[in-house]
């Protein structure tokens, strides 16, 4: 029996292959799993947007991700709050979507660049709200800070089954927040936050810069800290570099206990190779371990990626697991240090995430404040950070080389004269975009 987590996390997946990660994320990212069985599946999003988009456009490719892969003929079903609420009278089962049960601390690999992160993460878990509150994770992206956020709630979890977990992207609280007051349920948004638990937010670090989201935050956090409530957060970096974050969140943030997580070290990245191939089925010689290790040193993420990878050469190719076909078969995954050129959809992408805005409006015509500086921003960074002309830069918004020209000369001109606020928007958005590298 599958946890409904792990089916989840599965048709996510599946979909991403169709939709693109972009995407599913900007649908899903809010979406929860009330209920699973043979009959149906039970999503809950608070977006009446969203959930009129699941039903519409998503429906055919959730039930065929359940037939293919699990061969699953459960039907779907989208709850609003008022669904939702009539579900939880019943007497239903817990609302709370689960947590993968594969991120635990039993198989998170310790090694000295987050040996310290992962002693506070247990001591978190252990005595919630009274040691190291906040917690506060940062580390480049794909070191393990979600796995420790997750392993986090499966533990309270475990020992409280009643505690109210929520979890939420930074992004993500922006993009609710912003619905809330456009449907008059500010009310519904604070209370879903400020009644929790245990409250775990994922890249913090995209709050900075948004005047209204860190005001709801500000308070959210009060009144989540004065009752003792357990918070945990991740971000890319620390609060003293994340240079449009209110001071007074930078404060709040290190009341508690700040923990860095750094790439894994050659000992920790065997380890993780062995692991992950066991988990897998695969038998992997020390000297492939070897290999990989020595090439693979960026993150957790990557390794672990490149095992996969691995495991299909071997199912689809009938490949042995010798160094020689191994070799050749992962070779691609190696890139020098700094060779890494962002993709003007990264960039895109997290311009958007930055600005709080759809990428549809970015590529389009709008003009108002807001998006023309996210505009103008983002082709300025493309220049800036890829190889591409400045053709090939108006091919990715429907503009000709003159226009792209005249916004790139706009931001320089902007940054020459000094706007402090632009310096550190750029500032953050690349930073953003080299953690996603």
């Amino acid at each position: 029996m599958y946890s409904s987590a792990y089916v989840w996390a599965k048709v996510l997946n599946h979909m991403e292959d169709r939709l693109g990660a972009v995407t599913v994320s900007a649908w899903f990212d809010d979406a929860e799993v009330v209920e699973l069985n043979e009959e149906h599946l039970i999503l809950y999003s608070s977006s009446d947007f969203r959930r009129e988009i699941i039903r519409r456009r998503c429906t055919d490719y959730i039930q065929d991700a359940l037939k293919e892969i699990f061969s699953s003929d459960a039907k779907l079903i989208v709850f609003g709050d008022d669904e939702l609420n009539a579900y939880k009278s019943k007497g239903k089962g817990n609302t709370s979507m689960d947590f993968n049960p594969q991120f635990s601390f039993d198989n998170f690999v310790v090694g000295n660049s987050n040996r310290f992160a992962h002693g506070a993460a247990i001591a978190v878990t252990n005595t919630p709200g009274q040691v190291y509150n906040p917690l506060f994770i940062y580390g480049p992206a794909g070191v393990g800070k979600t796995h420790l956020l997750y392993a986090i709630a499966n533990g309270i979890r475990k020992k409280n089954p009643d505690a109210n977990i929520v979890y939420i992207k930074g992004d993500q609280f922006t993009i609710e927040l912003i619905a809330a007051i456009q449907s008059g349920k500010n009310i519904e948004f604070r209370s879903k936050y400020r009644e929790a638990d245990l409250f775990l937010i994922d890249d913090i670090q995209f709050i900075a810069g948004k005047e209204s989201t860190q005001e709801e935050f500000f308070h959210t956090f009060n009144k989540l800290y004065e009752e003792h409530k357990q918070i945990v957060m991740t971000s890319d970096r620390k609060p003293s570099d994340m240079l449009t974050l209110e001071d007074r969140l930078k404060t709040r943030f290190e009341w508690g206990l700040i923990a860095d997580i750094q790439p894994p070290d050659y000992e920790t990245r065997m380890a993780i190779i062995k692991n992950k191939a066991l988990s897998l089925g695969l038998e992997l010689s020390d000297d492939v371990c070897d290999y990989i290790a020595a090439n693979v040193t960026n993150n957790v993420r990557q390794l672990e990626g490149t095992v996969k990878k691995i495991l299909a050469y071997r199912d689809l190719n009938d490949m042995p697991l010798d160094l020689p076909h191994i070799s050749r078969a992962i070779d691609d995954m190696f890139k020098s240090e700094g060779n890494a050129l962002p993709t003007p959809s990264l960039i895109i992408s997290q311009v958007c995430k930055f600005y709080s805005i759809d990428e549809t409006v970015i590529r389009g015509t709008l003009k108002n404040k807001g998006t023309t500086e996210a505009r103008q921003t983002a082709i300025y960074l493309i220049r800036k950070l890829t190889n591409l002309s400045l053709p090939d830069i108006g091919k990715e918004f429907g503009r000709d080389h003159s226009t792209i020209l005249y916004a790139i000369r706009k931001v320089e001109m902007e940054l020459k004269k000094g706007n402090e606020s632009l310096q550190n928007n750029i500032r953050d958005i690349t930073a953003n975009i080299n953690s996603c590298l």
